[in-house]
């Protein structure tokens, strides 16, 4: 049965793409057989992987999963792109057709080990079905003065799914992500965060790295683009240990 690892945030500019498409590389890399779906209207985990977003939403075209797959570039790793028609996310957020996305995953993963969801930078609709859809959840944080405030939000919401919804959800973890160690500031919010939530945060930090920046200009993750680079590493050993809290 295939790990669903939902990567979510409500706040933008976190990792939480980046984060998607890097892990997920890394995981294919391992040699397990890895879907990307790419949930957020923006596309960046498509184009970040060099394929162009589609003009209608694959999951609401009704048709099996493994006929809007594409295959990429790095052995293992399948994506499923995104588009950014309004109205098919109003098609995929809207009551009944909400159920969309946990159709496909129940009926057309079991080609895959790990499916990991790339949701919008929001607490909207499309976030929570990506949620009940999910058996995991990981949520990259900044380390930064309001990273707490927005995770105590994002946390709520995953208790209210849980609750409305009865499904098994469980944290695959916290991932602190630019971290800078020259910073004090990295350092209060690390320890903050490593405090109050325990083993739920990961021990890998992703640091700020400016080859995890470059990577997706040019369609590729920093694994490929530039794998001797300190986030390439981090990436890596984040990969291992999603891995073996399995």
């Amino acid at each position: 049965m295939a790990r669903i690892l939902c990567v979510a945030n409500q706040k933008g500019g976190v990792g939480k793409t980046t984060t998607a498409i890097n892990l997920a590389v890394a995981i294919a890399k391992a040699g397990f057989r890895t879907l990307l779906i790419d949930l957020d209207p923006q596309c960046n985990a498509t184009s970040g992987l060099g394929h162009k977003a589609t003009e209608r939403h694959p999951l609401v075209e009704r048709k099996p999963l493994f006929e809007s797959i594409f295959e990429c570039s790095v052995e293992g790793l399948s994506l499923l792109p995104g588009s950014r028609s309004f109205q098919d996310v109003e098609v995929l957020a809207n009551g009944d057709e909400s159920s969309i996305l946990r159709h496909h995953l129940a009926s057309g993963i079991n080609a895959f080990d790990y499916v990991l969801i790339d949701c919008p930078p929001s607490l909207g609709t499309l976030t929570q079905e990506a949620l009940v859809a999910s058996n995991e959840v990981l949520m990259p944080i900044q380390c930064e003065y309001f990273a707490m405030e927005g995770l105590s939000q994002m946390i709520q919401v995953i208790r209210d799914v849980i609750q409305q919804k009865k499904v098994q959800l469980e944290f695959a973890g916290i991932l602190l992500t630019m971290y800078d160690p020259a910073l004090e500031l990295t350092h209060e919010v690390a320890e903050e965060v490593r405090e109050f939530f325990g083993e739920i945060v990961f021990d890998t930090v992703i640091p700020r790295d400016v080859a995890v920046s470059e990577a997706p200009s040019h369609g590729k993750s920093v694994l490929d683009y530039a794998p001797r680079s300190a986030g390439s590493r981090a990436y890596a050993e984040l990969c291992m240990e999603v891995i073996d809290r399995e």
